[in-house]
């Protein structure tokens, strides 16, 4: 399998991946998971047409017990694999760090250096990075960071009120789903290059969900700040809230740093506002009033952050759902586009409901889109990009 672009996104428990064939424009083989790393491993390999190729767990022992071993599994499922280059989901790229990066020595050493800024994600994706290394040593290795693509935003979007050497310092928002984002604005604009010019609110809504105004193809601001916790409520992430409330459960209810990075990385959301699940799909059918409560508080704080987001570029021409939530849940989206008829967004209940590219009612003034976002495709582009010394159409 020479010729081949192998693209990795290793998260604390998994490692997602798929190859493409290297060419001017990249083309999916095969994809699939390991998740369950260091507690019930499970291997799942499909097609670029979804059928299934491989199902394997390790109930018979010689489970994979990290990454480098979740690797070796990956590997052995796709068969005689030389890649010709491998390219990494790398979460945080801090401030300077605006495109893709050759990984080398002192590259690492600077991704080491942002481990403290993203604790929960920047170790897993380095471990993918040493894991391929071992394996394929030679093979050129390039990082594409989620905080790239937004280091167009001004100052005005970047900065907290605090004195300016905490800027200085790395205390600014960063803003993260980058590679979603990059897609998006990519696939918009060789769908209608004149939209593309123009305003876009994009909201990225799945397990992890954040909203971004793009303006000319160009970041302008995001509703997630200096960590993947800000912005609007998650599956089990709190989104923003009160630096107060914080306080509070530190000085008077005694909660460790420990704790409240569990309450509001793995206890809060829409899983700790039910009480029942993070899977929307859950929530939807499920007639609990909690799961309602919560889907009614997620899709408010989607909607307030469209509004923000609008204002930030003076309008809206466009609003782009992707992820697995909004490019699946009719519901969610009505709910969210409901009152949004101020910025002439007006949702066509029927397309709506078949989950038609352009939900939009007729006459509306601005487009309600639905978009498959493709974190990996874009990768691989970025691979083939630098591949070839330039950029590559998407």
């Amino acid at each position: 399998m020479r010729g081949t672009l192998l693209v990795l996104n290793a998260g604390s428990s998994s490692i997602k991946f798929e190859t493409f064939a290297a060419g001017p424009a990249p083309v999916a083989l095969m994809g699939g998971q390991v998740e369950g790393i260091g507690a019930v491993p499970h291997l799942r390999l499909r097609d670029a047409a979804g059928a299934l190729l491989a199902d394997r767990g390790w109930q018979d022992g010689g489970a994979p017990r990290d990454h480098a071993e979740a690797l070796d599994a990956i590997l052995g499922a796709l068969g005689d694999l030389r890649p010709a280059a491998i390219g990494h989901r790398v979460v945080h790229g801090g401030p300077d760090l605006a495109a893709p990066a050759a990984i080398d020595d002192a590259m690492m050493a600077r991704l080491e250096a942002l481990v403290p800024l993203a604790p929960l994600h920047q170790p897993h994706n380095l471990a993918g990075i040493r894991a391929c290394a071992a394996r394929f040593p030679g093979v050129p290795q390039l990082a594409c960071f989620d905080t790239a693509f937004h280091r167009t935003h001004p100052w005005e979007a970047d900065t907290y009120a605090l004195p300016p050497e905490f800027h200085a310092r790395g205390i600014r928002r960063y803003g993260f789903h980058g590679l979603s984002y990059e897609w998006i604005a990519r696939l918009v604009a060789a769908e209608d290059p004149a939209l593309a010019a123009g305003r876009l609110v994009v909201a990225h809504l799945g397990n992890g969900a954040s909203l971004c105004a793009i303006r000319g193809g160009r970041s302008l601001d995001s509703s997630m700040g200096f960590t993947a916790l800000d912005g609007v409520p998650m599956g089990t992430r709190s989104g923003q809230i009160d630096p107060g409330v914080l306080l509070h459960l530190i000085e008077a209810e005694g909660m460790t740093a420990a704790e409240l990075s569990r309450l509001l990385y793995a206890g809060a959301g829409l899983k700790g506002m039910s009480g029942l699940s993070q899977d929307v799909r859950v929530l939807e059918a499920s007639a609990d009033p909690r799961a309602a409560a919560a889907l009614s508080h997620f899709t408010w704080r989607v909607r307030r952050e469209v509004g923000a987001l609008a204002a930030a570029m003076g309008g809206i021409d466009a609003l782009v759902f992707t992820a697995g939530i909004g490019e699946n849940s009719a519901g969610i989206r009505a709910a969210v586009c409901e009152g949004l008829g101020y910025l002439g967004l007006h949702l066509d209940p029927a397309r709506n409901r078949d989950g038609l590219p352009d939900v939009s009612a007729p006459g509306s003034p601005a487009r309600i889109l639905i978009r498959r976002t493709d974190e990996e495709a874009m990768i691989a582009l970025h691979l083939t990009e630098a591949l070839a010394g330039g950029p590559a159409g998407a």
